[in-house]
């Protein structure tokens, strides 16, 4: 029942103005920033372990600024997935090298964990009808669970695969020129994955992209997400050259020191909420006691 009321809600939520939205959005991350202290406690200790020559009003402030995008851009999902097309192509604005999604080169599309990620993921898809994967991880709640999946899938010739389904089916997508939509930018454990440095601290990263890269004969086109005023900028970047290089674990730093670079334009804008450092070394003490 929750889940239903929650959907009904989203697709209420769709008809107000952007800007009411974006309110009621604003209040809320200002309401979970209080309400909601080990997630704050996370982000901020996420913040002085990234940007230790930051003031820590400096870095309160960005952590504020965090749990305010996750909550406008969970309400923005109401328009994302219920609107009029119209609305969500007023919305969204894909800019940058367009070229890179055009023809049928298989092409891994890495999309890091700013929160507008799944609006720009929505405008790729609107502006093209190659074949279009991401992968993802069953919600608890089949209701939700759902619509999830329908919203993401809403525009475009899109898929989603579970986690479980293996690497078969993503690289027979790719190698038949499809698009990979990848999220390789969280702790996702030890398994497959290598430490290397993220803003200095040494971070479990998996090596998904490089090794989907290589088996799939797919490019790697970055695309940044941000939020803005009047909905979302979604920025693809140039293929990377030279990617994958054969090193795995220097293919997953090269990742981690190109992100650093897009987080430092809007630190408030990256998922600070996400224990990024919670699995360690072998015998390293936890970063979160």
């Amino acid at each position: 029942m929750m889940g239903r009321l929650g959907v009904w809600a989203l697709r209420g939520l769709a008809h107000l103005p952007l800007p009411v939205l974006r309110g009621l959005g604003w209040v809320l991350g200002q309401l979970f920033y209080v309400l909601v202290p080990q997630r704050r406690k996370v982000a901020l200790r996420n913040l002085a372990l990234c940007f230790p020559g930051a003031s820590p009003a400096q870095r309160r402030a960005w952590a504020r600024e965090s749990f305010v995008a996750y909550c406008q851009t969970w309400l923005d999902r109401s328009w994302l997935w219920f609107a009029p097309r119209r609305v969500v192509e007023q919305r969204l604005h894909l800019h940058g090298a367009l070229h890179e999604i055009e023809g049928d080169a298989p092409t891994i599309i890495f999309a890091p964990h700013f929160y507008g990620l799944d609006a720009a993921g929505v405008a790729v898809a609107l502006a093209s009808d190659r074949p279009f994967t991401s992968i993802f991880t069953p919600l608890p709640n089949p209701v939700v669970d759902a619509v999830v999946r329908a919203g993401r899938q809403r525009f475009g010739n899109g898929r989603m695969l579970n986690r479980s389904d293996g690497v078969k089916p993503i690289v027979s997508g790719l190698r038949q020129g499809g698009v990979l939509y990848l999220l390789p930018d969280m702790d996702f454990g030890r398994n497959d994955s290598v430490f290397v440095p993220f803003y200095g601290v040494p971070a479990a990263t998996i090596t998904s992209m490089s090794r989907f890269a290589r088996l799939g004969r797919a490019k790697v086109v970055p695309l940044i997400g941000r939020l803005t005023p009047t909905g979302y900028s979604a920025e693809l970047l140039p293929a990377w050259q030279d990617y994958p290089s054969g090193d795995a674990e220097a293919d997953a730093a090269l990742m981690n020191q190109r992100l650093q670079g897009w987080i430092d334009t809007m630190p408030g804008q990256y998922y600070w909420v996400h224990k990024r450092f919670k699995t360690r070394p072998e015998g390293e003490p936890s970063l979160y006691s």
